[in-house]
């Protein structure tokens, strides 16, 4: 059996039986891995398709001119290679990720700046490439609501009469990372130990993943199959639930274990681009984990979105 599960959010917006067969699945699909792929989504390929072309032509641009948009881990901006090594997150200390990423985020500012600094930067958008920020901004919207839909899913396959996310994510952190894992001839050959992206599992409630299919390309880890290739479906995101979504299951559900292989000998000039939308809550949401028997752990204390993600972020930054 493949650790993955398949929904269709067609089904659960039919409501009734149709809608309760989806969750079941979605539970024991997210019991095993912290994975499912979601169809029936409703979002339209062709603006994948029109994000993903224009963010190639961001990642040609020559590195002086990106440097120009250039930012830290969690900023808004170009994230050039060698900023990150998620497997920091796992305590593992391995050589810089494989990547270089177009990162953006909410800008629903408090007006407090310390956490609008953190939390809600304005985005800046290259000006070599117009078309960025019109298509992004209507992917991240379709995105958002994806990511709602699927929160009001998960509160229902745990049985809960009414969603507590609905208030928990009115104004939410998220990030959307445009990542680019470019071929053997541009990043040299893997260190031992490197990846595209290390090992390592996402920070926030649900992250949305619109990948290419590669040999160097996404596994997923359960406890029953250990490292798996990540099935692919065209019409389908990959979704995965986070940390704070694992701690509020009361970890009923893991995390998504997840890591991108590096460029393949059988396939060195491999040339992949990620669209990925972590969805998080409000900055300020206290988030109060779920008892036995909906939680499998007792006795987690209630956490702030906040300083439970920037505790993650910090991890990952490669000083």
């Amino acid at each position: 059996m493949n650790m993955v599960a398949t929904v269709d959010l067609s089904r659960w917006r039919r409501g009734g039986r149709a809608a309760d067969e989806v969750a079941v699945n979605v539970d024991a699909g997210l019991q095993r891995a912290g994975f499912i792929l979601v169809r029936g989504h409703g979002v339209d390929p062709a603006l994948a398709r029109g994000v993903r072309a224009a963010a190639r032509e961001f990642f040609l641009l020559s590195d002086d001119v990106k440097a120009r948009y250039s930012v830290p881990v969690g900023g808004h901006g170009w994230l050039a290679p060698g900023a990150e090594a998620n497997a920091y997150a796992e305590g593992t200390e391995t050589p810089p990720d494989l990547k270089e990423s177009f990162s953006l985020g909410a800008e629903t500012a408090t007006g407090d700046p310390d956490v609008d600094r953190i939390w809600f930067a304005p985005n800046v958008w290259p000006l070599e490439v117009p078309a960025l920020q019109r298509l992004v901004t209507e992917y991240t919207a379709q995105m958002r609501w994806v990511a709602d839909e699927l929160l009001a899913l998960f509160a229902h396959a745990l049985g809960l009469s009414t969603n507590p996310f609905a208030a928990m994510a009115s104004t939410p952190t998220w990030t959307m990372n445009i990542n680019h894992y470019p071929p053997v001839s541009v990043v040299g050959e893997p260190e031992a130990g490197q990846f595209r992206i290390g090992p390592h599992t996402d920070f926030g409630t649900v992250t949305l993943l619109d990948r290419e299919p590669g040999a160097g390309g996404l596994q997923v880890y359960s406890e029953e199959a250990g490292w798996e290739d990540a099935p692919y479906d065209p019409d389908a995101l990959t979704v995965n639930i986070g940390d704070l979504l694992e701690y509020w299951s009361g970890r009923r559900w893991p995390s998504g274990r997840h890591r991108v292989l590096p460029p393949q000998p059988h396939a060195p000039e491999e040339d992949l681009v990620s669209l990925i939308y972590f969805y998080e809550a409000n900055h300020d949401a206290v988030v109060t984990p779920l008892a036995p028997p909906v939680g499998k752990v007792s006795g987690l204390v209630p956490v702030t979105t906040a300083a439970f993600i920037k505790e993650r972020l910090d991890a990952i930054t490669v000083a």
